[in-house]
């Protein structure tokens, strides 16, 4: 399927788009289903906080409707939705009323091992650390180096994800998931105040296990908490959630919680 620049088939973008020469903007990654994107409010309540955070001048209406009329012609698949600051001349100074460029792309849906789900994965511990900046804590910025730089670190089957913490040696996430905890019977999950992703699949997790009237936490997570979880899982809005099993030395069994909650994860997905 064509991508789309600014509501219009297109396969370039201009050589001086700043999330080119800066990764001066954010993007979303969606599950589309039947032509629907799905949890799609909460993707575009995160773009829109990272908007206000960004100063990014967008319309987000307009937004809402190209990303609905082209999931609507990809019928099955993940789309991409990208927003840069546009076009400048050289130099980091912005135009502050420069609209943003809007650019979607499609892909045929994602393909994991369905061992993932039902066995659960081993995590890859990662050298690379995740750098603390509150300013963009949170947000899905384009500019995902750690991320890329920490994927490389494993290329062997054994391992369908790996582990992240931050300078201080604070479990954070996932390289392309957020991490999950149960600890005699609460969940947790990590503050990401400093650093890290806050996904989509993280937040619905957050809000079912409130609708089950669960104990949970946001809070900081150390290697020993992690160590001494009962279950460990993993989730992103592509894939659900992965239970994990282990990471270097330390192991967890598939639990209860973990299951519970990928049953209503997976209704969600359709999947």
């Amino acid at each position: 399927m064509h991508s789309w620049v600014d509501g219009q088939p297109a396969d370039s973008v201009p050589l001086k788009d700043r999330g080119l020469a800066y990764g001066d903007g954010l993007f979303e990654t969606i599950a589309v289903k039947a032509g629907q994107p799905v949890l799609l409010d909460r993707h575009l309540q995160r773009l829109d906080e990272g908007c206000r955070r960004l100063a990014l001048v967008a319309d987000h209406p307009l937004i809402r409707s190209e990303v609905l009329a082209y999931a609507a012609a990809l019928g099955d698949g993940v789309l991409k939705l990208i927003l840069t600051r546009g076009d400048s001349l050289r130099g980091y100074g912005i135009n502050p009323g420069a609209p943003v460029r809007r650019i979607l792309q499609g892909n045929p849906p994602a393909t994991y091992p369905q061992a993932h789900g039902i066995d659960g994965i081993r995590l890859f511990p990662c050298a690379t650390r995740l750098a603390e900046q509150p300013l963009l804590a949170g947000l899905k910025h384009l500019n995902r180096l750690e991320q890329v730089i920490a994927r490389a670190e494993w290329q062997d089957a054994e391992h369908a994800e790996g582990l992240m913490l931050d300078m201080s040696g604070r479990v954070i996430e996932g390289v392309f998931s957020n991490l999950f905890l149960v600890c005699d019977g609460r969940l947790l999950t990590a503050d990401l105040n400093r650093c890290g992703v806050a996904g989509v699949m993280r937040a619905e997790v957050l809000a079912q296990a409130q609708v089950l009237g669960l104990p949970m936490a946001v809070a900081d997570i150390s290697l020993e908490q992690l160590q001494q979880a009962d279950e460990v899982f993993v989730c992103n809005s592509i894939y659900g959630i992965w239970p994990v099993r282990g990471c270097a030395a330390m192991s967890w069994s598939v639990g209860p919680l973990t299951r519970k909650l990928q049953g209503i994860v997976r209704a969600l997905l359709d999947i």
